[in-house]
C-alpha cells in the first residue's frame, strides 16, 4: 500500500485534534474529490513499519483524540491489509483513542453485505474502528459547511454497535436540524 499524506495535527477529520493517514488508491473517482491525485494507488510513498511506527508516535500525545483513515479509499481490499496491522497498534498502545475512517463504500450493502463475509481481514479491521463515514462523494449534494463530511449523502456510523446489532447504528453529526430546514428533507 502507498500513503498520500500523514498529517500530525488535523481538525477536520473527525472529533478533535486527531493524526490523519490518507491512503493512496481509490476506484470511485468522485465528481469534485479534494484528492484526485491519491486515486492511482501507486502514488506518494510507500507504507511500510516506520510509517506505522512515525503514526504511532505522533498519536502519543494528550491532545490527540485518535486516527482518521481516509483516502484515496481506505476499505479498497489491498488497502485494507495493510491497515489491520495499524489499527490493531493503535487500539492495543492508545485504548481511550478513537479511530475514523471514510470510505465511498456503503457500509449495508457493500462492506457488511460483501466485504465482511468475503474477506477475513475485513472484520478484524472494523473491530477497531470506531466511526466510519460512508458514502461516495456526491458534488451535487456537497455542502461547504457541513460537519466532518463532504457531502449530505455521506452517513456516520457506530461500527461497533452495528456489528453488536447487526444492524446499521447510524450517529448524528449535530447539524442535522440546520440542514433539514434548509432542505426541506431529513439528512440520512
Amino acid at each position: 500500500m502507498n500513503y498520500a499524506d500523514i498529517k500530525t495535527v488535523d481538525i477536520q477529520d473527525g472529533t478533535g485534534v486527531r493524526v490523519s493517514l490518507y491512503v493512496s488508491g481509490c476506484h470511485f473517482h468522485c465528481k469534485g474529490c479534494h484528492n484526485p491525485e491519491a486515486w492511482n494507488f501507486n502514488y506518494g510513498k510507500e507504507y511500510n513499519e516506520e510509517t506505522e511506527q512515525f503514526i504511532l508516535e505522533q498519536l502519543n500525545h494528550d491532545y490527540i483524540a485518535g486516527l482518521s483513515i481516509l483516502g484515496g479509499e481506505p476499505l479498497e481490499p489491498e488497502n485494507q491489509k495493510a491497515l489491520v496491522s495499524l489499527v490493531q497498534k493503535v487500539k492495543q498502545k492508545y485504548p481511550n483513542k478513537d479511530i475514523w475512517c471514510y470510505t465511498g463504500y456503503d457500509f449495508e450493502k457493500d462492506i457488511l453485505g460483501n466485504m465482511y463475509k468475503k474477506f477475513d481481514f475485513t472484520p478484524k479491521l472494523l473491530e477497531h474502528i470506531d466511526v466510519i463515514v460512508d458514502g461516495e462523494f456526491q458534488e451535487e449534494n456537497k455542502l461547504t459547511d457541513l460537519k466532518f463530511r463532504g457531502s449530505t449523502n455521506q452517513k456516520k456510523i457506530d461500527v461497533k454497535n452495528s456489528l453488536k446489532k447487526n444492524q446499521l447504528v447510524q450517529l448524528k453529526f449535530g447539524d442535522e436540524e440546520r440542514y433539514e430546514k434548509l432542505l426541506g428533507n431529513p439528512l440520512t
